[in-house]
């Protein structure tokens, strides 16, 4: 046998796989959306590469995608390409296996991480437009309003800086640029980010369609020492306590109003449709005597998110999908 071939054969397997999960759902009138990378960098390409600090990922991704474009073009019509891709700031390792060795400029790495993602994206989009003329093909944040705990133009500011830190993403996905505050956060960091000729015109010649996000809760933040010490522990986001909100059994805020208050900031500022992909709550659920869960919280949390996603629309904003998140 070819020393290839047991690889060929499952990914043969893997293609055949979504091919049969896609009938399926078709035949059942629902439509497929698929994200094209999960937080799931093969190991092979951590380990022999460097994940996405290496600029070799970007032809990778770009096979990838040609590949699943081609395959499936007539049965998705509906494409995302990185799953919350903000969080490669936060779970470096999660989002885009990253490893960092010791002494290393974990920032400086992140953010030329960053950029191949982006530029990789860029290229789904076009190879997608290309292949299957009629889908979309959108992007994906794992947004969520931070409020200032004041009036202070300080907290005020520093919540500005917190959204930014996720808008930057999308900022070039969306509007095919580098925005300025990114470029002065390079300067003041003293972060030189590696880009190719061609990279500028890829990012803003192939932009996406439609935005992606996840909402399960606001943050909140400020700049003072003393309310910072008041922290719930919220996973991946931590935020101050905020005194008109309760908190998940995680420490996320439970916040319809700030669904609807993220909504219409992201419709504001990119003016390209939206796609809730993920919003639910987690919780330690029990099974009572009769094995059936009664979680009215989550039916109170869905159904006080979905109303606001109603005003939502009232208010104008672009909602072509919704899908929850929760038991699976």
């Amino acid at each position: 046998m070819h020393p290839h071939a047991g690889g060929q054969i499952f990914l043969v397997a893997g293609l055949q796989f979504y091919d049969d999960l896609f009938d399926e759902l078709i035949k059942n009138n629902i439509e497929p959306v698929v994200t094209m990378a999960y937080f799931d960098v093969p190991v092979h390409l951590v380990e022999e590469y460097g994940s996405w600090r290496n600029r070799e990922l970007v032809g990778f991704f770009e096979t990838y995608a040609k590949t699943i474009f081609t395959r499936y073009k007539d049965k998705v019509k509906y494409w995302m390409t990185f799953n919350e891709i903000n969080m490669l700031l936060h779970l470096p390792f999660v989002g885009a296996g990253l490893v960092f060795k010791e002494g290393e400029n974990e920032t400086q790495i992140k953010y030329q991480a960053a950029h191949h993602q982006l530029v990789a994206s860029a290229l789904a989009v076009k190879a997608c437009h290309e292949i299957i003329p009629d889908a979309k093909i959108g992007c994906m944040l794992a947004a969520g309003e931070t409020y200032p705990y004041t009036s202070n133009p300080d907290d005020i500011f520093k919540a500005m800086e917190k959204d930014r830190e996720s808008f930057f993403f999308i900022d070039v996905q969306s509007r095919g640029e580098y925005p300025g505050y990114a470029k002065r956060f390079f300067k003041d960091n003293n972060l030189t980010i590696e880009m190719e000729e061609e990279d500028a015109a890829l990012l803003k010649n192939h932009t996406v369609d439609y935005l992606g996000f996840s909402y399960y809760s606001s943050r909140t933040t400020s700049t003072d020492p003393e309310i910072l010490k008041d922290k719930t522990s919220g996973n991946v986001f931590g935020s101050v306590t905020n005194p008109y909100l309760e908190t998940s059994e995680w420490g996320w805020t439970i916040d319809p109003k700030g669904f609807r208050i993220t909504a219409n900031q992201l419709y504001d500022r990119y003016q390209k449709p939206l796609f809730v992909v993920e919003n639910g709550l987690g919780a330690i659920d029990e099974i009572s005597a009769d094995g059936t869960i009664y979680d009215d919280y989550r039916i109170d949390y869905l159904k006080k998110h979905i109303a606001e996603m109603g005003e939502e629309i009232e208010d104008g904003v672009d909602i072509i999908g919704y899908t929850s998140w929760g038991a699976d």
